[in-house]
């Protein structure tokens, strides 16, 4: 096949069209699958019945009321508390094991033969026909406490897991919880129809009625290392086979053209959003420390209470709202720079327009973040979900400012449009250009699952979409925007020539979405979904594993280049951008790939899915694979727009924060969260998920300790990572400002590409 393209002089372009075909192919049967996957969720999700019975045909509740509890359970942040087929917070228990168990308990306490009592547990009831569940004199009972229960659970800080005191209730609103909890619960426990497995495939373990692993669980889990280990095999196969796509530097390279510290005024505009990545940076980690400390101690904090105020669902929105925010500003940070680059070009109105999205960006994060504190203090009532917080985790934003969200992205897609235009018209750029608009307009297009549901649509499909955000969206598409970025800045610094570039991103693309779209599914081995969905995304997820070792592989390679390439003094100038690049790889291998493996194993997450391995995973691996990326992406933006002298003045702040960030992530994992995890998951293979869960174990001695343990991570984090690098932003945003050094580009005026460059 002939190669894509040559360039304007004539020089071949080694770039075979086969790379486009393969990566068509992953594309289609990705989503092909994911969409099939998706579309069986409507089919085979639990049922909501639209009236619930006894034996003698009185209505217990009905479907409304499960509808409304559903409500209740987002409106009063309870996602953010605890968990629900183990997908949630950690703060609080699994509200559906713990049904779970109270009922497995009555059920022990009336029928003494574990067979017995496991076929009558286990019986679906649920009569499709009339939309009518019967629920036996055991449920009814079990039912009947549940509101008190959890009367008693909203009534203390201390028991809940530092929610308000009193956070609810009223009875009529605890009745309409403990009925969708109650239907939760029933979906972990009654049989699919025609099926010796419940609807959860069997989640949580309950000895009990006789709830354990599925036959289908194990046997994909098995399945599952033959297509890792095949996987690897080929990885190892294509390095050996093309030595040529090794880190190599570019042929005769020259000095990039938008010299360090001589930039357009465009580009000194980004500098503020740079400051912003600090702020918001800086406010997550603190948060962050407070939802950590509240699993040490839920009561108070050093002696005061601060769950009226701040309550830890609130917290923990904003944490894990704060996350996304930083980073994503970070992307934009990257997209807006690398586009000007690769374009050249100064067109009239993009500084103004860049003004205009740090306003519209500034608003949306602000904005929202006042309005999810307002919604926890009552404010919004029935206008909570379009105000904030919609309740659900990781989609934590009001529907509201998710539109204007939205709006913001297809501005900032408009503007890396605009930049890009004459990097498509030019011959020799034109593969990079396209490549780059269309990753970059995955952005906005992939957050579009995160208005497909409301409160009131079905936990199955809500999770069915809020993954299609959470992993296809995040950890699929940025980071397909990621690598293309990273790409485009080893180009532009003539570290590696744009052949080589080329073959990376397409390399990565294949390998990242081979795995990565299909295994989104494995969130969802027991949120409603049959056994198809484990079968196929268990071991496409395993795939998720390759790219990683093919980072792993190169990265002595890229080091060298790095360091040594083809532009010794571009290297050096440009160090701690690059040091932030190499942080990617070690964290991403070692949060998603090995935490991430570690999980992803059907069996292995069915005990392990809420516990400290969760967050031990998802926070080695959201540095690995964004958070480093995000900052050296604004270390990278600062060093274009300051002078040597200036970034030589951030030089310490950044250095300390490079080694504070990476020392202070290392031991939160050493002495807290990944030892927390094991003893927590070995609890739930002993004594049941509902027991790893419980208050009871979470703030026992040994998982108090390890809690306490975490602040020593965490305060390094704090202090010498994100604190400085705060520092750092600002004062790089002020001397930008203050800068007489540097010069803007005429409008209009195209900056010609150097050989090599872009």
């Amino acid at each position: 096949m002939k190669p894509a393209n040559q360039n304007v002089s004539g020089t071949r372009i080694v770039f075979s069209r086969w790379w486009v075909v393969v990566l068509t192919c992953v594309l289609i049967y990705g989503f092909a699958t994911l969409i099939t996957v998706t579309c069986k969720a409507y089919r085979d999700k639990p049922p909501v019945p639209e009236r619930v019975v006894d034996d003698s045909g009185a209505v217990i509740f009905t479907g409304s009321d499960i509808n409304a509890g559903q409500k209740l359970f987002l409106r009063y942040g309870l996602m953010d508390n605890g968990s629900i087929w183990g997908h949630g917070a950690y703060l609080g228990p699994d509200f559906s094991a713990l049904y779970l168990h109270d009922l497995a308990l009555n059920y022990a306490d009336s029928i003494a033969d574990p067979a017995a009592r496991s076929a009558v547990a286990k019986a679906n009831r649920y009569d499709e026909a009339t939309k009518t569940l019967t629920f036996n004199s055991i449920e009814v009972k079990t039912f009947a406490a549940a509101p008190e229960w959890w009367r008693a659970y909203f009534a203390d800080p201390s028991t809940s897991g530092g929610l308000k005191k009193n956070l609810i209730s009223n009875p009529d609103e605890l009745r309409k919880l403990s009925a969708y909890i109650a239907w939760t619960a029933w979906a972990c426990a009654a049989n699919r129809p025609g099926e010796d497995y419940s609807y959860t495939n069997n989640f949580p373990a309950e000895a009990l009625i006789g709830n354990s692993p599925s036959t289908t669980t194990s046997v994909w889990s098995a399945a599952s290392l033959l297509f890792l280990l095949f996987g690897i095999g080929g990885c190892l196969f294509f390095l050996g086979r093309h030595k040529e796509d090794d880190w190599l530097p570019a042929p005769d390279p020259q000095s990039p053209y938008l010299t360090d510290g001589k930039t357009p005024g465009s580009m000194r505009a980004i500098l503020k959003f740079c400051a912003v990545v600090g702020l918001l940076f800086l406010g997550q980690t603190l948060i962050g420390g407070a939802v950590a400390h509240y699993h040490a101690d839920p009561s108070s904090f050093y002696g005061w209470d601060m769950s009226n105020l701040w309550p830890s669902s609130l917290m923990r929105s904003w944490h894990l709202q704060l996350a996304i925010f930083w980073i994503a500003t970070g992307f934009v940070v990257g997209g807006l720079t690398i586009s000007r680059i690769l374009g050249g070009r100064e067109w009239n109105g993009l500084k103004t327009l860049t003004n205009l999205l740090f306003c519209a960006f500034a608003i949306v994060i602000f904005g929202s973040l006042l309005s999810e504190w307002a919604g926890t203090a009552g404010w919004w009532d029935d206008l909570t979900f379009w105000l904030g917080p919609q309740g659900w985790e990781y989609i934590e934003l009001g529907r509201a400012w998710q539109y204007a969200l939205i709006a913001g992205f297809l501005l900032w897609a408009y503007m890396i449009l605009r930049n890009t235009i004459p990097a498509i018209k030019r011959l020799s750029t034109k593969p990079l250009g396209i490549v780059f608009l269309i990753a970059a307009f995955a952005i906005p297009v992939f957050y579009l699952p995160a208005i497909f549901f409301g409160p009131e649509t079905n936990f199955t499909v809500v999770d069915t979409w809020r993954f299609w955000v959470i992993h296809l969206w995040v950890e699929g598409f940025f980071e397909v925007f990621a690598t293309v970025m990273v790409a485009l800045v080893f180009i532009e610094l003539g570290l590696v020539s744009r052949n080589l570039g080329m073959r990376l991103i397409f390399l990565d693309f294949i390998l990242t979405l081979m795995g990565g779209i299909i295994g989104t599914g494995h969130h969802w081995y027991f949120e409603g979904q049959n056994e198809f969905n484990m079968a196929v995304s268990s071991c496409f997820s395993a795939l998720e594993v390759v790219p990683l070792v093919l980072l792993t592989v190169e990265a002595a390679g890229f080091m060298r280049t790095s360091r040594t390439g083809g532009l010794p003094e571009v290297a050096r100038r440009h160090r701690w951008t690059l040091n932030f690049f190499m942080a990617v790889g070690v964290w991403n291998f070692v949060g998603a790939g090995v935490f991430g493996f570690l999980i992803n194993t059907p069996i292995v997450s069915y005990y392990e899915i809420g516990t400290m391995l969760t967050p031990n995973h998802g926070h080695t691996a959201m540095f690995g694979v964004f958070g480093f990326l995000a900052l050296g992406l604004s270390v990278f933006c600062m060093r274009k727009n300051l002078t040597d002298a200036q970034m030589e003045r951030l030089v310490p702040w950044l250095k300390c924060s490079f080694w504070g960030l990476n020392i202070g992530l290392a031991l939160m994992v050493v002495l807290s969260m990944l030892p927390g995890g094991f003893v927590q998951i070995f609890d739930s293979i002993k004594n049941g998920y509902w027991h790893a869960r419980s208050g009871e174990f979470t703030h026992n001695e040994t998982m108090t300790v390890l809690g306490w343990l975490r602040m020593i991570g965490d305060m390094i984090f704090i202090v010498f990572g994100s604190l400085p690098f705060f520092v750092a932003a600002v004062r790089g945003w002020l001397m930008g400002r203050k800068s007489s050094a540097v010069n803007a580009a005429p409008q209009h005026e195209e900056i010609p590409s150097a050989p090599g460059e872009f």
